[in-house]
Protein backbone atom coordinates (compact mmCIF):
# COMPACT_ATOMS: atom_id res chain seq x y z
CA UNK A 1 0.00 0.00 0.00
CA UNK A 2 0.85 3.64 -0.49
CA UNK A 3 1.50 5.38 2.32
CA UNK A 4 -0.29 8.76 2.26
CA UNK A 5 0.77 12.73 3.64
CA UNK A 6 -1.25 13.01 6.42
CA UNK A 7 -2.79 16.08 6.58
CA UNK A 8 -3.97 16.93 9.86
CA UNK A 9 -4.79 15.20 13.31
CA UNK A 10 -7.25 12.84 13.14
CA UNK A 11 -10.03 13.21 15.09
CA UNK A 12 -9.75 11.37 18.72
CA UNK A 13 -11.96 8.43 18.77
CA UNK A 14 -14.69 8.35 21.28
CA UNK A 15 -15.57 4.40 21.23
CA UNK A 16 -11.72 3.89 22.69
CA UNK A 17 -11.97 6.13 25.75
CA UNK A 18 -15.14 4.86 26.77
CA UNK A 19 -13.72 1.20 26.64
CA UNK A 20 -10.80 2.21 28.40
CA UNK A 21 -12.48 4.21 31.15
CA UNK A 22 -14.99 0.97 31.43
CA UNK A 23 -12.04 -1.05 32.00
CA UNK A 24 -10.22 0.85 34.50
CA UNK A 25 -13.37 0.51 36.46
CA UNK A 26 -13.39 -3.36 36.26
CA UNK A 27 -9.79 -3.19 37.10
CA UNK A 28 -10.31 -1.54 40.25
CA UNK A 29 -13.54 -3.93 40.92
CA UNK A 30 -11.35 -7.13 40.17
CA UNK A 31 -8.56 -5.89 42.67
CA UNK A 32 -10.60 -5.32 45.64
CA UNK A 33 -10.16 -8.87 47.18
CA UNK A 34 -13.14 -10.43 48.72
CA UNK A 35 -15.70 -8.34 46.19
CA UNK A 36 -18.63 -10.61 44.84
CA UNK A 37 -19.03 -7.75 42.50
CA UNK A 38 -15.28 -7.80 41.48
CA UNK A 39 -15.51 -11.95 41.38
CA UNK A 40 -18.36 -12.45 39.37
CA UNK A 41 -19.85 -9.05 37.42
CA UNK A 42 -16.89 -8.42 35.30
CA UNK A 43 -15.79 -9.94 31.76
CA UNK A 44 -12.80 -11.86 33.29
CA UNK A 45 -14.81 -14.01 35.00
CA UNK A 46 -16.92 -15.68 32.36
CA UNK A 47 -13.79 -16.13 29.85
CA UNK A 48 -9.89 -16.63 29.08
CA UNK A 49 -8.87 -13.08 29.10
CA UNK A 50 -9.81 -10.04 31.71
CA UNK A 51 -9.49 -6.07 31.53
CA UNK A 52 -5.41 -6.43 31.80
CA UNK A 53 -5.10 -7.79 28.26
CA UNK A 54 -7.34 -5.12 26.45
CA UNK A 55 -5.84 -2.34 28.26
CA UNK A 56 -2.42 -3.03 26.90
CA UNK A 57 -3.56 -3.61 23.62
CA UNK A 58 -5.46 -0.65 22.94
CA UNK A 59 -2.78 1.26 24.43
CA UNK A 60 -0.53 -0.09 21.88
CA UNK A 61 -2.95 0.66 19.31
CA UNK A 62 -3.38 4.34 20.36
CA UNK A 63 0.41 5.26 21.13
CA UNK A 64 1.04 3.84 17.64
CA UNK A 65 -0.96 5.71 15.87
CA UNK A 66 0.72 8.91 18.29
CA UNK A 67 3.92 7.90 16.85
CA UNK A 68 2.88 7.22 13.11
CA UNK A 69 1.82 10.72 12.92
CA UNK A 70 4.70 12.67 14.81
CA UNK A 71 6.41 10.47 12.79
CA UNK A 72 4.79 11.49 9.71
CA UNK A 73 5.23 15.26 10.31
CA UNK A 74 8.70 15.23 12.07
CA UNK A 75 10.63 12.44 11.67
CA UNK A 76 11.61 9.25 13.13
CA UNK A 77 14.21 10.89 15.50
CA UNK A 78 11.42 13.33 16.83
CA UNK A 79 9.06 10.70 17.66
CA UNK A 80 11.30 8.21 19.81
CA UNK A 81 12.47 11.26 21.55
CA UNK A 82 8.63 12.15 22.77
CA UNK A 83 7.99 8.43 23.03
CA UNK A 84 11.16 8.20 25.63
CA UNK A 85 9.57 11.26 27.26
CA UNK A 86 6.63 9.47 27.71
CA UNK A 87 8.17 6.48 29.16
CA UNK A 88 10.39 8.75 31.63
CA UNK A 89 7.06 9.95 32.83
CA UNK A 90 5.56 6.47 33.19
CA UNK A 91 8.52 5.43 35.21
CA UNK A 92 8.20 8.36 37.65
CA UNK A 93 4.36 7.99 38.20
CA UNK A 94 5.91 3.81 38.59
CA UNK A 95 8.08 4.98 41.10
CA UNK A 96 5.94 7.27 42.93
CA UNK A 97 3.16 4.65 43.34
CA UNK A 98 5.52 2.17 44.53
CA UNK A 99 6.91 4.25 47.58
CA UNK A 100 3.22 4.94 47.90
CA UNK A 101 1.51 1.92 48.05
CA UNK A 102 4.48 0.33 49.75
CA UNK A 103 4.51 2.39 52.68
CA UNK A 104 1.01 1.85 52.61
CA UNK A 105 1.87 -2.00 52.61
CA UNK A 106 4.09 -2.11 55.25
CA UNK A 107 2.21 0.33 57.85
CA UNK A 108 -0.86 -1.72 57.39
CA UNK A 109 1.28 -4.53 58.27
CA UNK A 110 2.66 -3.28 60.88
CA UNK A 111 -0.41 -1.38 62.89
CA UNK A 112 -1.63 -4.71 64.24
CA UNK A 113 -5.26 -4.11 62.15
CA UNK A 114 -4.03 -6.01 59.02
CA UNK A 115 -1.68 -8.94 60.12
CA UNK A 116 0.47 -10.77 57.27
CA UNK A 117 -0.66 -7.73 54.84
CA UNK A 118 2.64 -6.76 54.14
CA UNK A 119 3.52 -10.31 53.34
CA UNK A 120 0.31 -10.70 51.03
CA UNK A 121 0.58 -7.90 48.94
CA UNK A 122 4.69 -8.93 48.57
CA UNK A 123 6.00 -6.02 50.60
CA UNK A 124 7.93 -8.52 53.10
CA UNK A 125 11.33 -7.98 50.64
CA UNK A 126 11.39 -4.45 50.83
CA UNK A 127 10.51 -4.69 54.80
CA UNK A 128 13.10 -6.72 55.70
CA UNK A 129 15.58 -5.27 53.10
CA UNK A 130 14.86 -1.73 53.14
CA UNK A 131 17.57 -0.37 50.83
CA UNK A 132 18.11 -3.36 48.53
CA UNK A 133 14.02 -3.24 48.70
CA UNK A 134 14.32 0.53 47.10
CA UNK A 135 16.50 -0.26 44.66
CA UNK A 136 14.99 -3.16 43.16
CA UNK A 137 11.94 -1.18 42.92
CA UNK A 138 13.73 1.36 40.77
CA UNK A 139 14.82 -1.53 38.47
CA UNK A 140 11.08 -2.33 38.00
CA UNK A 141 11.87 -5.97 38.67
CA UNK A 142 10.78 -6.04 41.93
CA UNK A 143 7.01 -6.16 41.10
CA UNK A 144 4.83 -7.00 44.46
CA UNK A 145 1.43 -6.90 44.17
CA UNK A 146 -0.42 -4.71 41.57
CA UNK A 147 3.09 -2.95 40.96
CA UNK A 148 3.62 -5.50 37.93
CA UNK A 149 1.68 -4.10 34.93
CA UNK A 150 3.18 -0.27 34.52
CA UNK A 151 6.54 -1.35 33.86
CA UNK A 152 5.05 -3.44 30.63
CA UNK A 153 3.93 -0.29 29.17
CA UNK A 154 7.36 0.97 30.08
CA UNK A 155 9.11 -1.21 28.65
CA UNK A 156 6.79 -1.64 25.47
CA UNK A 157 6.77 1.97 25.11
CA UNK A 158 10.81 1.80 24.31
CA UNK A 159 10.62 -0.22 22.10
CA UNK A 160 8.14 0.65 19.89
CA UNK A 161 10.28 3.36 17.96
CA UNK A 162 12.29 0.31 17.00
CA UNK A 163 9.00 -1.79 15.75
CA UNK A 164 8.16 1.27 13.93
CA UNK A 165 11.73 1.83 12.30
CA UNK A 166 11.23 -1.60 10.89
CA UNK A 167 8.01 -1.41 9.65
CA UNK A 168 8.75 1.71 7.74
CA UNK A 169 11.51 -0.87 6.23
CA UNK A 170 9.56 -4.27 5.90
CA UNK A 171 6.31 -3.49 6.78
CA UNK A 172 3.87 -5.87 7.83
CA UNK A 173 6.77 -8.58 8.28
CA UNK A 174 7.80 -6.60 11.25
CA UNK A 175 5.01 -8.98 13.04
CA UNK A 176 8.13 -11.36 13.43
CA UNK A 177 9.33 -9.50 15.95
CA UNK A 178 6.34 -9.82 18.84
CA UNK A 179 5.41 -13.21 17.67
CA UNK A 180 9.31 -14.16 18.34
CA UNK A 181 9.82 -12.60 21.66
CA UNK A 182 6.24 -14.17 22.56
CA UNK A 183 7.15 -17.73 21.55
CA UNK A 184 10.68 -17.43 22.94
CA UNK A 185 8.58 -16.25 26.41
CA UNK A 186 7.44 -19.65 26.33
CA UNK A 187 10.22 -21.41 25.81
CA UNK A 188 11.88 -19.48 29.11
CA UNK A 189 12.75 -16.00 28.31
CA UNK A 190 12.10 -14.01 31.09
CA UNK A 191 13.31 -10.75 32.97
CA UNK A 192 15.63 -11.50 36.36
CA UNK A 193 14.55 -12.19 39.56
CA UNK A 194 16.85 -9.97 41.44
CA UNK A 195 16.45 -12.41 44.81
CA UNK A 196 14.74 -14.49 47.29
CA UNK A 197 11.57 -12.40 48.30
CA UNK A 198 11.02 -10.39 45.26
CA UNK A 199 8.85 -11.07 42.75
CA UNK A 200 8.03 -10.41 39.15
CA UNK A 201 5.05 -10.23 37.75
CA UNK A 202 3.70 -10.04 33.77
CA UNK A 203 6.55 -11.34 31.28
CA UNK A 204 7.07 -7.98 29.49
CA UNK A 205 8.70 -11.00 26.70
CA UNK A 206 5.46 -12.01 26.95
CA UNK A 207 2.95 -9.27 26.80
CA UNK A 208 5.06 -7.00 24.30
CA UNK A 209 2.40 -8.85 21.77
CA UNK A 210 -0.65 -7.02 22.82
CA UNK A 211 1.00 -4.07 22.72
CA UNK A 212 2.88 -4.23 20.06
CA UNK A 213 0.27 -5.58 17.72
CA UNK A 214 -1.65 -3.15 18.88
CA UNK A 215 0.61 -0.48 17.74
CA UNK A 216 0.45 -1.72 14.60
CA UNK A 217 -3.02 -1.98 14.04
CA UNK A 218 -3.19 1.86 15.27
CA UNK A 219 -0.56 2.89 12.62
CA UNK A 220 -2.41 1.13 9.79
CA UNK A 221 -5.20 2.94 11.04
CA UNK A 222 -3.72 6.08 10.96
CA UNK A 223 -1.73 5.66 7.43
CA UNK A 224 -4.59 4.02 5.40
CA UNK A 225 -7.99 4.34 7.22
CA UNK A 226 -8.43 0.93 8.19
CA UNK A 227 -6.75 -1.33 10.52
CA UNK A 228 -7.78 -4.61 8.55
CA UNK A 229 -10.85 -5.52 6.74
CA UNK A 230 -14.36 -6.71 8.68
CA UNK A 231 -13.74 -10.23 7.53
CA UNK A 232 -16.87 -12.55 8.63
CA UNK A 233 -14.42 -15.61 9.19
CA UNK A 234 -12.34 -13.38 11.98
CA UNK A 235 -15.88 -12.10 13.39
CA UNK A 236 -17.06 -15.93 13.28
CA UNK A 237 -13.57 -16.85 14.91
CA UNK A 238 -14.17 -14.71 17.32
CA UNK A 239 -17.24 -15.51 18.36
CA UNK A 240 -16.26 -19.54 18.72
CA UNK A 241 -13.23 -18.48 20.82
CA UNK A 242 -15.31 -16.29 23.43
CA UNK A 243 -18.42 -19.55 23.44
CA UNK A 244 -15.45 -21.64 24.18
CA UNK A 245 -13.75 -19.59 27.22
CA UNK A 246 -17.42 -19.00 28.64
CA UNK A 247 -18.06 -23.09 28.32
CA UNK A 248 -14.87 -23.71 30.19
CA UNK A 249 -15.74 -21.25 33.07
CA UNK A 250 -19.38 -22.57 33.19
CA UNK A 251 -17.93 -26.08 33.47
CA UNK A 252 -15.40 -25.06 36.26
CA UNK A 253 -17.95 -23.46 37.98
CA UNK A 254 -20.07 -25.96 37.94
CA UNK A 255 -22.60 -24.69 36.14
CA UNK A 256 -23.04 -27.05 33.53
CA UNK A 257 -24.50 -30.82 33.52
CA UNK A 258 -21.41 -32.32 32.08
CA UNK A 259 -18.23 -31.48 33.02
CA UNK A 260 -15.52 -30.32 30.09
CA UNK A 261 -12.32 -32.69 30.11
CA UNK A 262 -9.88 -29.23 30.75
CA UNK A 263 -9.25 -28.28 34.29
CA UNK A 264 -8.42 -24.66 35.44
CA UNK A 265 -4.88 -24.65 35.72
CA UNK A 266 -1.93 -22.00 34.09
CA UNK A 267 -1.87 -23.91 30.70
CA UNK A 268 -5.38 -21.96 30.06
CA UNK A 269 -5.43 -19.05 32.06
CA UNK A 270 -1.96 -18.59 33.21
CA UNK A 271 -1.54 -14.64 33.17
CA UNK A 272 2.01 -13.86 34.21
CA UNK A 273 2.92 -15.93 31.02
CA UNK A 274 0.30 -14.90 29.06
CA UNK A 275 -0.49 -18.56 27.72
CA UNK A 276 -2.13 -18.88 23.99
CA UNK A 277 -5.80 -19.34 24.61
CA UNK A 278 -5.33 -16.30 26.88
CA UNK A 279 -4.57 -14.09 24.98
CA UNK A 280 -6.16 -15.59 21.29
CA UNK A 281 -9.68 -14.65 23.89
CA UNK A 282 -7.79 -11.29 24.35
CA UNK A 283 -7.54 -10.74 20.38
CA UNK A 284 -10.98 -12.30 19.98
CA UNK A 285 -12.69 -9.96 22.30
CA UNK A 286 -10.69 -7.05 21.23
CA UNK A 287 -12.38 -8.27 17.46
CA UNK A 288 -15.69 -8.50 18.70
CA UNK A 289 -15.85 -5.23 20.35
CA UNK A 290 -14.13 -3.21 17.33
CA UNK A 291 -16.95 -4.66 15.07
CA UNK A 292 -20.09 -4.23 17.37
CA UNK A 293 -19.65 -0.74 18.17
CA UNK A 294 -20.62 1.84 15.95
CA UNK A 295 -17.71 5.32 15.47
CA UNK A 296 -20.32 7.32 16.97
CA UNK A 297 -23.83 6.66 18.46
CA UNK A 298 -26.68 8.74 20.25
CA UNK A 299 -25.37 6.61 23.23
CA UNK A 300 -21.80 8.08 23.29
CA UNK A 301 -22.47 11.59 23.90
CA UNK A 302 -24.77 10.63 26.89
CA UNK A 303 -23.58 11.96 31.00
CA UNK A 304 -22.51 8.51 31.22
CA UNK A 305 -20.39 7.66 28.15
CA UNK A 306 -18.80 11.75 28.71
CA UNK A 307 -17.90 10.71 32.15
CA UNK A 308 -16.19 7.09 31.23
CA UNK A 309 -14.39 8.16 28.21
CA UNK A 310 -12.76 10.97 31.02
CA UNK A 311 -11.30 7.96 32.38
CA UNK A 312 -10.60 6.44 29.04
CA UNK A 313 -8.32 10.34 28.28
CA UNK A 314 -6.75 10.11 31.94
CA UNK A 315 -6.52 6.01 32.48
CA UNK A 316 -3.13 6.23 33.92
CA UNK A 317 -4.45 8.44 36.70
CA UNK A 318 -7.65 6.64 37.22
CA UNK A 319 -5.58 3.31 37.58
CA UNK A 320 -2.88 4.63 40.26
CA UNK A 321 -5.97 6.11 42.17
CA UNK A 322 -7.76 2.74 42.04
CA UNK A 323 -4.99 0.79 43.20
CA UNK A 324 -5.58 2.56 46.51
CA UNK A 325 -9.04 2.76 46.44
CA UNK A 326 -9.31 -1.09 45.56
CA UNK A 327 -7.19 -1.90 48.72
CA UNK A 328 -9.37 0.53 51.16
CA UNK A 329 -12.61 -1.59 49.69
CA UNK A 330 -10.29 -4.61 50.39
CA UNK A 331 -9.57 -3.34 54.32
CA UNK A 332 -12.69 -2.58 54.88
CA UNK A 333 -14.14 -6.36 53.93
CA UNK A 334 -11.33 -7.40 56.43
CA UNK A 335 -12.69 -5.47 59.45
CA UNK A 336 -16.26 -6.04 59.06
CA UNK A 337 -15.97 -9.39 57.51
CA UNK A 338 -20.02 -9.89 58.13
CA UNK A 339 -20.90 -6.98 56.71
CA UNK A 340 -19.40 -7.62 53.22
CA UNK A 341 -22.20 -8.76 51.73
CA UNK A 342 -23.94 -5.42 51.82
CA UNK A 343 -21.24 -3.13 52.38
CA UNK A 344 -19.91 -4.43 48.58
CA UNK A 345 -22.17 -2.77 46.33
CA UNK A 346 -22.26 0.45 48.75
CA UNK A 347 -17.93 0.28 47.96
CA UNK A 348 -17.89 -0.37 44.95
CA UNK A 349 -20.35 2.22 43.60
CA UNK A 350 -18.81 5.36 46.02
CA UNK A 351 -15.27 4.19 44.24
CA UNK A 352 -16.50 3.97 40.97
CA UNK A 353 -17.70 7.00 41.78
CA UNK A 354 -14.17 8.70 42.89
CA UNK A 355 -13.00 7.13 39.76
CA UNK A 356 -15.12 8.75 37.31
CA UNK A 357 -15.93 12.36 39.38
CA UNK A 358 -11.56 12.39 39.22
CA UNK A 359 -11.17 11.96 35.63
CA UNK A 360 -13.75 14.62 34.93
CA UNK A 361 -12.20 17.07 37.12
CA UNK A 362 -8.54 16.22 35.42
CA UNK A 363 -10.46 16.63 31.85
CA UNK A 364 -12.32 20.28 33.40
CA UNK A 365 -8.72 21.40 34.61
CA UNK A 366 -6.81 20.42 31.80
CA UNK A 367 -9.42 22.68 29.42
CA UNK A 368 -9.05 25.26 31.80
CA UNK A 369 -5.04 25.42 31.35
CA UNK A 370 -4.29 28.94 30.87
CA UNK A 371 -2.59 29.22 27.12
CA UNK A 372 -0.33 32.58 26.13
CA UNK A 373 -2.27 34.20 29.46
CA UNK A 374 -5.21 33.67 28.35
CA UNK A 375 -7.73 30.61 30.15
CA UNK A 376 -8.89 28.18 27.72
CA UNK A 377 -12.58 26.94 28.66
CA UNK A 378 -14.54 23.71 27.66
CA UNK A 379 -16.77 24.05 24.78
CA UNK A 380 -19.77 22.98 25.68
Amino acid sequence: MTQPTIPSRPPRDTRVDIVRGWLQLTIFASHAAGSWIGAWFIHGAWGLSDSSEQFVFLSGLMLGSVFALKASRQGWGEASLDMLARSWRLYRTNTIVFALFGALAIAAGQSGLFPGETERLGWGYALHHPLKGVLAGLTTFYQPNYMDILPVFMWCMLVLPAFAALEARIGDWALIVPFGLYAAAYLGLAPPVLGTGTHRGFNPFAWQILFLVGAWLGRRSLLYGRALPRWRWMTWLSVAILAAGLLLRLSWFGFLPFTLPFEEGEAIVGKDLLVLPRVLHAFALAWLVAVALPRDARWMHGIASRWLAAAGRFSLQVFCLGLFLSWGVTAAFRLWPSAAWWLDPILMALGCAVLLRYALWLDRARDRVPLHGVAVRPVA
